[in-house]
């Protein structure tokens, strides 16, 4: 008899309610307004600050001779050439060599010019994964790591 009038109900197009659907749709909770997560933006100096520390404990002269990585923010020369890059396709004269990579305000000004360019929108928490890992070094498990890193710096300087 109920598979009947399912089936009458839905050939004529009656719209067909048991009580256990009604109870059902009488039962569902009205739904809440989402609370919204405030993320706080991490300035960029606090950013460069536990970067700084994460990849050279802020020692200028670090040298990573695996990976050519050289300075306080460990700049490898692909970094230096997609710096110089960004500074062309903006039309600025300026030009990076390899060896700025040991000046602590020129490596922390390619980074700004880096961070700028692809990251002016990011999260710190993008900006260092990918610092870290590449242009989608925000998705790779392997920065998860670096990221803790620079957060537990920023949580114990009060930068976070």
């Amino acid at each position: 008899m109920r598979k009947s009038i399912v089936l009458t109900s839905i050939i004529l197009g009656i719209p067909f309610l048991t009580t256990n659907m009604i109870q059902l749709v009488e039962k569902q909770p009205t739904p809440q307004p989402i609370e919204k997560i405030e993320i706080k933006p991490i300035q960029t100096e606090n950013l460069i600050n536990a970067l700084i520390s994460v990849e050279s404990r802020g020692n200028d002269k670090a040298y990573c001779k695996s990976e050519e990585a050289v300075g306080c923010l460990q700049i490898r020369p692909i970094m230096v050439r997609e710096v110089n890059r960004i500074l062309k396709i903006q039309g600025n004269k300026k030009r990076f060599k390899m060896k700025d990579r040991w000046n602590r305000d020129k490596s922390i000004e390619m980074f700004n010019v880096w961070k700028g360019y692809h990251h002016s929108n990011s999260t710190g928490e993008q900006i260092a994964r990918n610092w870290n890992g590449g242009p989608k070094g925000y998705r790779r498990k392997s920065t998860i790591n670096y990221w803790m890193k620079v957060q537990k710096y920023l949580n114990q300087n009060g930068e976070n």
